[in-house]
């Protein structure tokens, strides 16, 4: 019994000795807990940061993060930071300038009035998201969202569809609506005036560089292409009698106004010259030197000299007349001296942007002289010399104007052989491709990335009215356009169809709103962008004062 007890307490004791039972151990989740710990030096950036100011923000040596709540450091819509300025754009061939601002809310509200009825909005995901924090969510309905390189195609698939979109993505192919009356491409755009414009920050404003904005107004050029000037019969006879500035007094603005401005006179001033005489029976052609006083006043700065009438007075009067724009630091292209001098293009850099003029005649006829080796004139249309001129000065950073005197017809055109030596100034590489030669106004094409106007009616000559070959008597000789292009940092942004009529045989004029509609569908609808005219085109009334002679 004794031993039995001894044995129980030996095994007590051993059991009491023996290590505790091991516990089964619990698997953690591979994911780690979430943590308030921010990461040291993270940049957070909000989807409304535009693209160029995201790849900005992506150059800094900072870590990105997709959590906001991990980053010191965040890139978001803010009172403060660098300016952007959106833009409303719409399909090139559009009618419609400017809208309001209230115009525009309401349509983001879901209730457009005109013009924005029948308009939907288009937007990058970051341009929505940008105005929603701005404006607040849109209507159901009133904004589709469509991805930025995506946005132009998708407009032009459907005409009435509008968009918004940075300043930086403008291109040729869009038109850029006004909002209260201010544009980002014009000259005189005020910014505080402006509502489509939003401020990106950041937290720590200290840390990192932002740009001030994506618009340097110091790197804008404007360029404005004119078509025929002949300061010859009805015309010099308004200015003898009314003033030499009269033709240039109500579009003044849009001329002087521009930091180039074009002028394509096809006449040799000679002092010779006698006094003007209304008619169109006189094809001999002359210009007094006074009259020079109107390319000063609308603010000249580069003169085509492709036209057809340079030698109507001789080798002299046409030589005299280079030496008035030397003289008055006027530089001239198209014609010139000789063959060698007619055929240099003007190179000039405005605001950073290297624009270069060139151009020739194309007509076929030999009444119209062109230059030699050893004679005066104006520049022969050598396709292949010019590709490889453009080809050449492309290669430099020059954005070419290459601007044509070539065959007339009356009626929207092209005509003869336009398309072929326009097109094939294009395909060299020339950014817009203009027609000086036409009286009566021509439709426009985009080729690639170039624009082509095929004419662009007078400027400053008398045709009021051309009577046809079968005896008809047409107007809409009056009919002007005068096209405003826009160049921004190396880059061609487009063009601005300024709209005019002539009047007094001498003098165009803005056209109201009415004239301005038809203008512009009758030339879409030419022009193949819209399937339909909207509406029967009014022709305009012509009233012709009579001129007496003294």
């Amino acid at each position: 019994m004794k031993k039995i007890f001894n044995l129980f307490i030996c095994i007590s004791i051993l059991a009491a000795c023996a290590p505790a039972p091991t516990e089964t151990p619990i698997v953690q989740s591979a994911t780690p807990l979430p943590t308030n710990t921010a990461m040291p030096d993270a940049l957070w950036m909000s989807p409304a940061v535009p693209d160029d100011l995201r790849a900005i923000a992506q150059t800094w040596d900072i870590p990105l993060v997709d959590d906001s709540a991990l980053a010191t450091q965040k890139l978001d819509v803010a009172d403060s930071g660098a300016l952007w300025i959106y833009t409303l754009v719409a399909p090139f061939p559009t009618v419609t300038d400017d809208v309001t601002y209230e115009d525009l809310i309401s349509a983001w509200n879901g209730a457009p009035s005109a013009p924005m009825a029948g308009h939907g909005l288009l937007m990058a995901d970051s341009t929505l998201g940008a105005f929603t924090a701005l404006w607040g969510e849109p209507a159901s309905g009133a904004v589709r969202s469509v991805p930025s390189d995506e946005l132009l195609n998708a407009a032009w698939k459907d005409t009435s569809s509008w968009a918004i979109i940075p300043f930086e993505e403008i291109q040729p192919k869009w038109k850029v609506l006004s909002v209260d009356g201010q544009s980002p491409i014009h000259k005189d755009f005020s910014a505080d005036a402006y509502p489509l414009e939003i401020k990106f920050g950041l937290s720590n404003s200290d840390s990192f560089a932002l740009p001030e904005s994506n618009r340097d107004a110091s790197k804008l050029t404007t360029v404005v292409l004119t078509g025929v000037t002949a300061l010859v019969r009805a015309t010099a006879f308004t200015m003898e009698t009314k003033g030499a500035t009269r033709p240039g007094e109500l579009i003044y603005d849009w001329l002087y106004n521009a930091d180039v401005t074009h002028i394509s006179n096809e006449v040799a001033f000679d002092a010779n010259c006698p006094f003007p005489t209304p008619g169109y029976t006189n094809f001999i052609l002359c210009s007094d030197p006074k009259y020079f006083e109107l390319l000063e006043y609308v603010g000249a700065d580069v003169i085509e000299l492709t036209g057809d009438h340079f030698m109507d007075r001789g080798a002299q009067a046409l030589l005299d007349t280079l030496e008035i724009y030397k003289q008055n630091g006027l530089p001239y292209y198209g014609g010139g001296a000789n063959k060698e001098e007619a055929r240099k293009p003007v190179l000039m850099e405005v605001n950073g942007n290297k624009i270069a003029f060139m151009g020739c005649n194309g007509k076929f006829s030999y009444k119209f002289v062109k230059a030699t080796d050893f004679s005066p004139g104006a520049a022969d249309c050598d396709y292949k010399f010019f590709t490889k001129q453009i080809q050449d000065v492309t290669a430099q950073g020059y954005l070419v104007i290459f601007t044509f005197q070539h065959e007339e017809c009356y009626h929207f055109g092209p005509c003869y052989k336009h398309e072929e030596g326009f097109r094939a100034v294009a395909d060299a590489g020339a950014a817009v491709v203009s027609g000086s030669q036409a009286h009566y106004p021509h439709l426009m094409e985009f080729r690639g990335d170039s624009f082509i106007h095929y004419g662009l009616g007078n400027l400053f000559f008398d045709q009021m009215t051309y009577e046809m070959p079968d005896g008809s008597v047409i107007d809409e000789t009056r009919r002007e356009f005068i096209d405003r292009h826009v160049f921004y940092d190396g880059k061609y942004l487009g063009m601005e169809l300024l709209t005019a009529m002539l009047e007094d045989f001498s003098r165009p004029r803005p056209m109201n709103e009415r004239e301005r509609t038809a203008f512009l569908s009758e030339y879409f609808f030419y022009s193949g962008w819209v399937p339909l005219l909207p509406t029967p085109i009014p022709q305009p009334t012509v009233t012709l004062t009579p001129i007496v002679l003294p």
